[in-house]
């Protein structure tokens, strides 16, 4: 809606995601997928019109196999996909199966109520109410055949007829749960889209959590659903900010959260990464503000979320490095990154994390004024990521010994260069970790075999950090984003306080270890 290069009358249209400007800014940062909020045809909420707002997002949808018409048609829809394909980016839709948009019995009758109520939806109290575990007045009954039928109906044919290649599914506990409630691992709809021939070979995103009893799933779907990955998020955020302990915490994320995906077979691919999302702060917002300032959205700052983990850093400087040194955290990881638009540009809200109605400037990405440097910045960091197959394993690591050298394909190390001990892990003062990361132990060797790389995360303050034996090359610092790869042939770095460093080193050159 506001950059400057994409003309006015396509902006906030299928047609301004495929003009040249934004697929060449996608291309500059190294995106390899992009996910669009809701584009089924949606309706606007009765109380954000009485206030003169609008369903900015999306979450409302009444037709399940159509563009909404204010996005643009059918053609401008596949065309839109064609472009980004030809770019190399795929393309990934956020869908709402878990509700529709007729809202609680006071709703409008617009959709599946007019067409068999009692089927479409899951009803209490004798059929007088609707059970709302989405928190949207009502929940669909996924559980009902034809209901099922919908569904996957209409998946197919936004991948057969639209093009997309895969879906985040908003709220997916809801998909799992039976006519009685109880969410089921492999139930009536996740297992219809796991035995689908076209279904199962696109990507399949869940957002493992609804609001009703034991709506909490994380880690509990199935090959091949990836999942957001919250306890990524939380875990980062604390430990950037400095919370009391929060190095173990730090150290399960960055390894993949191999203690919540690692099972039944799944890839260390499973969890889905992010710091920042649209629903919640921007990034900026993440470090700029201590609480939420949703004052517009004619609620009293009641909605949104509390737990943040935020704080109001107090200059640029310091905002800066602390942005830097978290999407490095992001792009290091072990996982798949998900990175919220805007963010690579410096993207405010104002403050307010819950931007769902705000379709104006506070809502809309604030291209003209992009921090170009942080743009550059984050495609540098994703650069580093496709060009070092170890940072982008599908084996989950473990520290157990390598075959092909005898070396532990994880080792988490102080600043001092020794090995952690239990004390180590239970220090709540530490702010420094440092991590030794090679091709996993698990497996054949992969592409990953040759590589080893070691990351320092610093929260505290500027501090020394020994190397292991070896020669390194400094490939990135936070502190310095300008700095260029070179030999670093000395034994000791000094990081700067807030800030990332990585070095990689050739596994080629190493002497197996006792």
């Amino acid at each position: 809606m506001q950059h400057p290069e994409v003309p006015v009358a396509l902006r906030g249209t299928f047609d301004a995601i495929a003009a040249p400007p934004i697929i060449a800014h996608l291309k500059r940062l190294g995106v390899t997928a992009l996910e669009l909020l809701p584009v089924f045809a949606f309706i606007d909420d009765r109380f954000l019109v009485e206030k003169g707002l609008r369903n900015y997002w999306g979450y409302q949808p009444i037709g399940f196999m159509a563009p909404d018409p204010r996005y643009g048609r059918r053609e401008s829809f596949r065309t839109m996909v064609r472009a980004l394909h030809a770019a190399g980016i795929e393309v990934i839709l956020d869908v709402v199966f878990n509700h529709a948009g007729e809202g609680d019995g006071a709703g409008p009758t617009v959709s599946l109520r007019g067409i068999d109520n009692a089927s479409y939806y899951r009803l209490c109290e004798g059929g007088r109410s609707y059970v709302n575990d989405t928190g949207t007045g009502n929940t669909l009954n996924l559980a009902h055949p034809m209901v099922l039928r919908l569904v996957t109906d209409s998946l197919r044919h936004w991948v057969e007829e639209m093009g997309v290649d895969g879906f985040r599914f908003d709220l997916a506990t809801t998909l799992g749960r039976a006519s009685t409630g109880e969410f089921k691992e492999l139930a009536s709809l996740i297992s219809a889209i796991r035995q689908d021939p076209v279904l199962a070979a696109v990507k399949l995103i869940a957002e493992p959590w609804d609001i009703g009893p034991g709506g909490y799933r994380l880690g509990a779907f199935p090959y091949p659903f990836t999942e957001w990955n919250d306890r990524f998020r939380d875990g980062v955020r604390q430990f950037w900010r400095g919370d009391a302990g929060q190095i173990p915490e730090l150290a399960r994320r960055v390894a993949g959260s191999a203690e919540i995906f690692d099972n039944r077979g799944r890839p260390a691919t499973t969890s889905v990464n992010f710091l920042t999302a649209h629903d919640g702060f921007t990034l900026h917002d993440l470090v700029s503000f201590d609480e939420k300032r949703n004052e517009a959205n004619g609620e009293n700052n009641r909605d949104g979320h509390n737990a943040n983990f935020s704080q109001a850093l107090p200059d640029d400087a310091a905002k800066t490095a602390r942005k830097r040194a978290m999407l490095a955290t992001l792009m290091i990881s072990q996982g798949v990154p998900m990175l919220l638009a805007g963010d690579e540009l410096g993207n405010s809200q104002g403050g307010n994390n819950n931007a769902y109605a705000q379709d104006n400037p506070i809502g809309w990405i604030d291209w003209p004024n992009a921090d170009d440097e942080l743009v550059a910045f984050v495609a540098r960091l994703v650069r580093l990521r496709r060009d070092h197959p170890v940072l982008r394993q599908t084996r989950f690591l473990h520290a157990k010994v390598r075959i092909q050298d005898g070396i532990r394909d994880l080792i988490w190390r102080l600043p001092s260069g020794t090995e952690l001990s239990s004390q180590d892990w239970h220090d709540a003062h530490s702010r420094c970790l440092c991590a030794e990361v090679r091709g996993a132990a698990e497996g054949p060797p992969g592409l990953a075999a040759q590589e080893a790389m070691f990351a320092v995360f610093n929260a505290g303050g500027s501090i020394e950090v020994h190397l292991p034996e070896g020669e390194w090359s400094l490939l990135v610092d936070t502190a310095n984003p300008e700095r260029p790869e070179a030999a670093h042939p000395a034994a000791v770095t000094c990081v700067a306080a807030q800030s990332v460093q990585l070095f990689i080193r050739s596994t080629a050159r190493q002497e197996p270890s006792s």
